[in-house]
């Protein structure tokens, strides 16, 4: 038991490098892409919050799901399911993991997270993004790199065609490669939509100790 517990906390370790890596604007899209990207562009526009389950999977094949919540600009909430004492909380300008079974805390400006192109709706994804092919209409891919950084890491989102979803775009998920090949993949289900999310649910109870005045 001791050592499923380790295991799904390292799993869920996995994630913060991937969205903590630093991120710069890179490379511009081809052309042939602008019209993908102006889709893509349009949903995160449309898209005021989102709440969906996940499930995450590292390369080993660890998985580990919870509950996504997310409202822009920049405020994300990965809950992980009840028996990893792990938390991810970005607020709007800082991404923050907390791990209450050591106490500690770690933290990093939003914006620089490859998870900006996803939170920051006013940033030109024609500037630092690329359409991936999929070979199907329905499926749109995009990833977010900094060829000339490539400490940086790497981020794939994944948007099915749905008529119901803002912009006829629902997010699939993504894949995050950070520099040392570890790849972590995000799929989501359940999705909802511009649903009304209080502030608060990206509020997070520090465990450090108190400093005694």
């Amino acid at each position: 038991m001791i050592f499923q517990t380790k295991l799904k906390r390292l799993a869920a370790f996995t994630l913060v490098p991937a969205l903590a890596a630093g991120f710069a604007i890179g490379a511009p899209a081809i052309a042939q892409s602008a019209s993908t990207l102006s889709s893509v562009q349009s949903h995160l526009k449309a898209t005021s919050s989102m709440t969906a389950d996940f499930v995450q999977t590292d390369r080993n094949g660890q998985r580990l799901s919870g509950k996504l919540t997310l409202k822009r600009p920049g405020k994300i909430r990965f809950q992980y399911q009840k028996d990893v004492p792990l938390l991810i909380v970005g607020d709007g300008s800082r991404l923050t993991m907390i791990d209450y079974q050591v106490r500690q805390v770690q933290s990093w400006p939003v914006k620089n997270s490859p998870l900006g192109a996803l939170l920051d709706p006013e940033r030109d994804l024609s500037k630092y993004a690329k359409v991936i092919p999929t070979g199907s209409d329905e499926v749109l891919s995009v990833e977010v790199k900094d060829p000339k950084r490539p400490e940086y890491g790497t981020i794939t989102m994944v948007f099915i065609r749905d008529g119901s979803a803002p912009a006829g775009l629902r997010l699939r998920g993504w894949v995050a490669l950070d520099s040392q090949n570890n790849r972590t993949r995000i799929d989501l289900s359940n999705q909802k939509f511009n649903v009304a999310v209080a502030d608060s649910a990206f509020k997070w109870t520090d465990p450090r100790p108190r400093k005694k005045v």
